[in-house]
């Protein structure tokens, strides 16, 4: 992976490519899904056409709707094909209920051509910073009558926030090693990682993406594997620094100016005398922070 190609990821793209990789994704569905048993096999993956489009005819209007899904696989499980996903969401999208049960809706009006239909399973792989906070079933939506409830079709969406997922259950390494370091990077451990393992580079820099950390691994070594030890102990490095600690600090001093207006002397003083952890929890919860009190809760 080099420089220009890291340069163009995003969370999104970062989280397809890791999940192109066939064992990547069966061995996280696994654990997901199965509670870590090894029901999908990475070589009968076949790659699924994840575009999806369907035109929507009234009298007033012909539209176009057209939906793209991250990763979809077809395999068996026990003798039975399905159709796996996996959507990747690195910020909260009140609207992903539904656009999940249309995607599903979709391929299943597509499947009826061919006369026969395949069970579809989707996950919503969550890395953002904060707590999920979105729908997760489409009555969360509407209000009911209670009389009518027992007759309403529920569509759900199975989320994973990847803060939660425990990685004892997945059974390949290098997945394993994906989902601690982002993990890790969340929490800000950066020195704190003393198990001498050795990951694939392009995985730690895709998890160092999905977190907003890129800019920490500018100096990570060369090769196709990595110490993970060394390299988060690299990522707090650079946190130690002092021009990058104080670049740190001003740059979360304006962002929090222009949110809140003219933060006070004692919340300015209190920023600039926090920890690296507590500076990078901060940084993690800027689009939570409403008020001066809530910064100090974070930091605190």
């Amino acid at each position: 992976m080099n420089l220009i190609t890291v340069n163009n990821l995003t969370p999104d793209s970062a989280c397809r490519t890791f999940f192109s990789n066939d064992i990547h994704f069966a061995s996280f569905s696994n654990a997901i899904l199965f509670d870590g048993k090894q029901l999908i096999h990475p070589e009968r993956l076949v790659r699924f056409e994840f575009d999806t489009s369907f035109i929507i005819n009234d009298t007033k209007s012909v539209e176009d709707k057209k939906r793209r899904r991250d990763i979809v696989v077809k395999t068996d499980v026990n003798g039975i094909y399905c159709l796996f996903g996996i959507e990747h969401q690195s910020t909260i999208d009140v609207e992903m209920v539904i656009r999940c049960g249309i995607y599903e809706m979709l391929e299943y009006l597509k499947q009826l051509k061919n006369k026969r239909l395949v069970p579809q399973f989707m996950v919503v792989f969550y890395t953002g910073s904060r707590k999920w906070e979105g729908p997760l079933k489409l009555s969360d939506y509407l209000e009911i009558p209670k009389e009518l409830k027992p007759y309403f079709n529920d569509w759900k969406i199975y989320l994973v926030d990847v803060k939660d997922i425990d990685t004892s259950k997945i059974k390949d390494k290098q997945t394993r090693y994906f989902i601690e370091a982002i993990q890790n990077m969340y929490k800000g451990n950066y020195d704190k990682l003393h198990r001498k393992i050795k990951m694939n580079r392009n995985n730690f820099i895709c998890a160092a993406i999905i977190t907003g950390s890129l800019d920490l691994i500018k100096d990570l070594p060369e090769g196709d594997e990595i110490d993970m030890c060394e390299g988060m102990e690299r990522m707090a490095e650079g946190f130690r620094s002092e021009g990058k600690l104080e670049e740190k600090k001003n740059t979360l001093l304006s962002l929090l100016n222009v949110k809140l207006g003219n933060v006070s002397r004692e919340t300015e003083s209190t920023i600039r005398s926090c920890t690296i952890e507590k500076l990078n929890k901060l940084t993690l919860s800027i689009f939570d922070i409403q008020n001066e009190n809530d910064i100090l809760s974070i930091i605190h």
